[in-house]
């Protein structure tokens, strides 16, 4: 590990048991406390119709953390591009890298749940190619004044585009990726990435995207992975409120898949512990997730770590209590391990 190491953060902002107004609120003091910490990027989930996701446009709740801010980056994590008109989201995508003043990252994908894009009207089995040619419309629209474009799903011609990103030619671009194949992929293309994969497919997935980012010549590009984490005092005390919160946030995650009688594309256990035996979570002291996270590090290559750290029915206290701790006393210790 070196002292390059990032850490960033991960939020679905799931339902938990506050009123919506509530929730927001609460998570925009947490932000400001990233921010004042010194975390490098707050990445938000989208998703509809489900209590995992509450917050479906993700632009309008990072416009409200980019005023509240100062240095932290955000960005969404990802915006689903099957469910928008691409030149419609280039617009929504220059007003928050100029509202934040060039700390938009810019997260794509397909979207992983059927169910959502099922109920948005979409075919399931032309995502992939929809979020190509939304991907080839909104590069377009990054760099011209004038947009043409021919495609199966998407067509215009000479289209005027009157806003463009304050970064140059275009904010970061980062995809959630599953395989050391689609790792190859989107570093060819430009892409950062952050994985939730578990810890030996995690070190594949890294290796893969990196040499891959040095064929192409991609120049300091970032490989994270994404980890529940809760830090306390002692062992016992973070081990008992990750306990607790989890399996709120575990119900929320399968509640639309229920509701829908399918199953889910992805499988988590419903025990913290056993997320933690699996090497996707982690609790403790300072000392303890030091150790722990590092190993992990270690194992994966990665040089980016993204917690997520607020789930479930934390509190505000509680989650402030255990940012802080892993921001002033695990972080530096990872760094100079």
């Amino acid at each position: 590990m070196t002292r390059d190491l990032k850490f960033g953060i991960f939020d679905h902002l799931d339902r938990a048991r506050l009123g919506i107004a509530e929730l927001f609120d609460q998570r925009l003091k947490i932000a400001e406390l990233y921010d004042r910490l010194g975390f490098y990027s707050y990445h938000l989930a989208e998703h509809h119709s489900t209590p995992l996701g509450m917050a479906p446009s993700p632009s309008v709740f990072l416009s409200a953390i980019a005023q509240s801010t100062k240095t932290l980056r955000l960005g969404p994590m990802v915006y689903l591009l099957p469910l928008y008109h691409p030149i419609r989201l280039s617009e929504e995508i220059a007003m928050l890298d100029h509202l934040s003043h060039g700390r938009l990252d810019i997260g794509l994908g397909r979207g992983r749940s059927p169910i959502e894009l099922m109920l948005y009207g979409r075919n399931v089995d032309e995502a992939q190619a929809v979020f190509d040619e939304a991907l080839d419309v909104l590069r377009l629209a990054f760099r011209e004044q004038r947009i043409t474009y021919s495609g199966k799903h998407f067509s215009y011609r000479n289209v005027p585009v009157e806003l463009h990103p304050w970064q140059k030619p275009n904010p970061p671009l980062w995809y959630g990726v599953g395989t050391p194949d689609s790792a190859a992929i989107v570093a060819r293309q430009g892409f950062h990435g952050v994985t939730l994969a578990r810890p030996d497919v995690a070190a594949a997935i890294v290796k893969s995207f990196n040499a891959a980012a040095a064929d192409a010549g991609f120049a300091n590009p970032m490989m994270g992975i994404c980890r529940f984490v809760v830090a306390a005092d002692t062992d016992a005390e973070a081990w008992a409120l990750a306990d607790r919160a989890y399996p709120i946030w575990h119900e929320s995650f399968f509640e639309l898949f229920r509701r829908y009688d399918q199953k889910p594309m992805q499988t988590w256990p419903g025990e913290f512990g056993k997320m933690v035996e699996l090497g996707l979570a982690f609790a403790g002291s300072p000392a303890t997730l030091a150790r722990t996270i590092g190993d992990q590090i270690r194992q994966t290559g990665a040089n980016y770590m993204v917690g997520q750290y607020v789930f479930g029915d934390m509190t505000l206290a509680e989650s402030a209590k255990s940012i802080t701790l892993f921001a002033e006393k695990v972080a530096p210790a990872l760094r100079q391990a």
